[in-house]
């Protein structure tokens, strides 16, 4: 298999290399490319050192699968010309997520609809791709019929430059200097925005809606109720969410630790007799997305749940879902 990844340097792209190495995929030949700020760059992997280039035509057609972590700007220019030159590509963008012929995938809930691609698969929102590991065992089992989210957001979803403007800030406080502000719309230190992306008609922000375009594209729900309110907090790096459910069946909070035991990609965490429960500080670098505070509805009683979920928005919420898919087609391709 040859792999090629676009955005390489970047900080999605870095996580990318990562997981490909962690879960030791079996790779033959493993290019790099990225803007020509960083091509000549070395960079050392698991496959070896490997000298950042830059993008194009040939790099797709000498390439199986792409992953893109470059942005819409590259993904608008390249991605469906590497489709046309036989690489499958696998987005982590917004340019295709709501394409009707492009497949939006978590591995965990819709893998079979990884192969009705038209050699491009999108990936999802990082909030949604967090929320939908546990919500998608609440809707086989029990069914859902009303998700109300509220997330809290790292700044590392606005990359890299953001997570430096924290920093940056709490440097500058300390010392007694005046904080600069370039990535966010207020001070983000000692702070929360709630403001992610651009505002809608019906007053809700672009990433608010992404949950609910893309939950129900990944569910084939196109009806189900969602509603979200996206809120940046001055965290580095994991989002967290606070969900709420209202479901068909009668559901309980000890069913559904049982079922969520079983599944793949979650861990409970949950007992708050011991002050355990989801936190970005543990559910940063590691691939489980976090479950706890799981509890009775006081809105909705027997057929309603509240819970908390933490999650690595650059792992389940970027590259690690891009490398599952890239997984999943390994396979199909293999046999």
């Amino acid at each position: 298999m040859r792999f090629a990844i676009v955005g390489a340097t970047g900080i999605v792209g870095r996580e990318m290399i990562t997981c490909l190495e962690k879960r030791h995929l079996k790779i033959d030949q493993l290019r790099l490319a990225a803007s020509p700020r960083s091509i000549g760059k070395i960079i050392k992997t698991a496959y070896g050192k490997i000298t950042v280039e830059g993008i194009s035509e040939e790099l797709f057609k000498n390439s199986d699968i792409a992953l893109f972590a470059a942005g819409s700007e590259i993904s608008l220019k390249w991605a469906k010309k590497a489709a046309t030159l036989g690489c499958i590509v696998i987005d982590n963008s917004s340019c295709f997520r709501y394409d009707p012929k492009v497949p939006l995938i978590i591995p965990e809930i819709n893998p079979k609809d990884i192969f009705k691609h038209p050699g491009i698969i999108a990936n999802p929102n990082c909030t949604t791709a967090i929320a939908a590991i546990p919500l998608w065992e609440i809707e086989k089992h029990f069914g859902l019929k009303k998700i109300i989210i509220s997330t809290y957001q790292a700044v590392s979803g606005a990359g890299k430059e953001a997570m430096e403007e924290l920093e940056k800030q709490t440097c500058d406080y300390c010392q007694g200097k005046k904080l600069e502000i370039k990535n966010f719309q207020h001070q983000i230190l000692f702070n929360l925005i709630p403001h992610i992306d651009k505002f809608q008609e019906n007053n809700y922000t672009k990433e608010e809606m992404k949950v609910v375009w893309e939950t129900r594209k990944i569910f084939s729900r196109p009806n189900i109720s969602i509603s979200c309110t996206a809120v940046r907090v001055p965290i580095l790096r994991a989002h967290s969410e606070s969900i709420v459910v209202e479901t068909k069946k009668k559901i309980t909070p000890k069913k559904i630790r049982e079922i969520f035991k079983k599944t793949s990609g979650i861990k409970i965490v949950d007992d708050p007799k011991k002050n355990s429960y989801p936190m970005p500080l543990f559910a940063s670098q590691n691939f489980e997305v976090q479950v706890g505070r799981i509890r009775q509805s006081l809105i909705f009683g027997d057929y309603g749940l509240e819970f908390f979920v933490s999650g690595d928005q650059l792992l389940k919420g970027a590259a690690l879902n891009a490398v599952q898919i890239a997984e999943l087609l390994i396979k199909r391709i293999s046999k």
